[in-house]
């Protein structure tokens, strides 16, 4: 009979940081509180998450008896400041598609079940998170986000990893509370520009950085260009200022050479005028909640970025950009980027664009916007 200890001790043979049980009963109050904010949540849907039916770990596994959670963190070695600077960490060395890191651990440790007679299933659905509270293994932030009370210092960088089993466990007791010290005054909430968190241990996740990084419909709105400030995709705002956070923050990590080695890749420049194929072989594999057919959002968020950082010497990439796209979303964006940049020589592009451009055209508006920003 397979033991919690013999589940851990290999758990830890494969490199995992922290080893969690609890049962498969229904997440409910997960579920209600999901059910009780449709406005937030319901987008989730139309984008194939089907989260309400997560929180059922019986509808994922027939005969499902246990959760066991295994939690890795991903912030165990530093990144290129540059890249720290514009995409959450958790997506810097991420290998969902490439297969070669943590997915070759998950799949030897679901080996070892099956070889012990367990069947297992690891759904994107479930909540994770609240599964890794309820074995006991941390709680959670102001943030909404999970604090480990063992690994990292207790922070947040960490992933859990819930898997769903035909096998009973002892579980652990739960956690599930918010644990944030008495003295921090919200300092999560305060920091995040876009209003996402509300407090409570609630977000609304549509007005989220990451979300509007990869899920945003349309162009960014003129009054979150700014507060979603220098990052493309993901954002780590709130765990950056959490007090909670900073021990980890403080160590001397080791580089992580993985991520040195595809830094170019992720050049500001580079990104702007990709094509397909340099999308496909060096981006996407990465970075993949946007396929080709999304690469305008990528071009958008990019073009947003260099407005944001107010160096003169995009101004020449957006210029060439904006002759090389027919999307009025990644139009507009750069017309707003040369705007909010400023100067001389953004003023002129924007001149040049604008002869071909009414008011009435939404790229137009853009420019004619912009140009009230620049001096002559």
């Amino acid at each position: 009979m397979v033991t919690n200890s013999d589940i851990i001790a290999k758990a830890r043979e494969l490199g995992f940081e922290d080893i969690g049980f609890t049962t498969a009963e229904a997440f409910d109050d997960h579920k209600k509180l999901l059910e009780s904010m449709p406005d937030e949540y319901g987008w989730t849907q139309a984008a194939g998450i089907d989260l309400i039916n997560g929180t059922d770990p019986k509808t994922i596994l027939k005969g499902a008896q246990s959760i066991i959670v295994l939690l890795e963190l991903y912030f165990k070695k530093s990144y290129p400041r540059k890249m720290e600077g514009t995409f959450g960490r958790c997506y810097l060395d991420d290998d969902r598609v490439t297969k070669d890191g943590l997915s070759l651990r998950i799949k030897a440790f679901r080996s070892y079940l099956r070889d012990q007679g367990i069947a297992s299933k690891v759904p994107f659905n479930l909540p994770h998170r609240v599964a890794a509270a309820r074995a006991g293994m941390g709680t959670f932030g102001k943030n909404c986000l999970f604090y480990s009370s063992k690994v990292a210092r207790q922070s947040s960088w960490t992933l859990p990893i819930a898997l769903v089993v035909d096998h009973v466990f002892e579980p652990g007791i739960p956690t599930i509370e918010t644990n944030c010290p008495d003295w921090c005054r919200n300092a999560c909430i305060a920091a995040c520009p876009t209003r996402a968190l509300k407090g409570n241990s609630r977000i609304d996740p549509r007005k989220c950085i990451s979300y509007l990084s990869y899920f945003g419909q349309g162009i960014t709105p003129t009054e979150l260009r700014e507060p979603m400030g220098m990052f493309v995709y993901g954002c780590d705002r709130c765990q950056n200022v959490c007090p909670r956070n900073l021990a980890w923050l403080a160590k001397d990590l080791p580089v992580n050479e993985n991520v040195v080695v595809k830094a170019d890749d992720f050049d500001l420049s580079r990104l702007l005028h990709m094509d397909k194929d340099y999308f496909e072989n060096k981006i996407w594999p990465h970075m993949f909640y946007m396929s080709y057919e999304d690469i305008w959002r990528w071009r958008m968020n990019v073009a947003r970025v260099m407005g944001n950082s107010l160096d003169p010497v995009y101004i020449p990439d957006l210029t060439r950009a904006f002759e090389e796209n027919t999307d009025e979303r990644v139009k507009g964006m750069i017309a707003w980027a040369l705007g909010r940049i400023g100067g001389k020589e953004a003023r002129k592009a924007l001149e040049q664009f604008s002869r071909n451009m009414t008011s009435e055209n939404p790229v137009g508006e853009e420019i004619h916007q912009a140009l009230l920003k620049t001096t002559r």
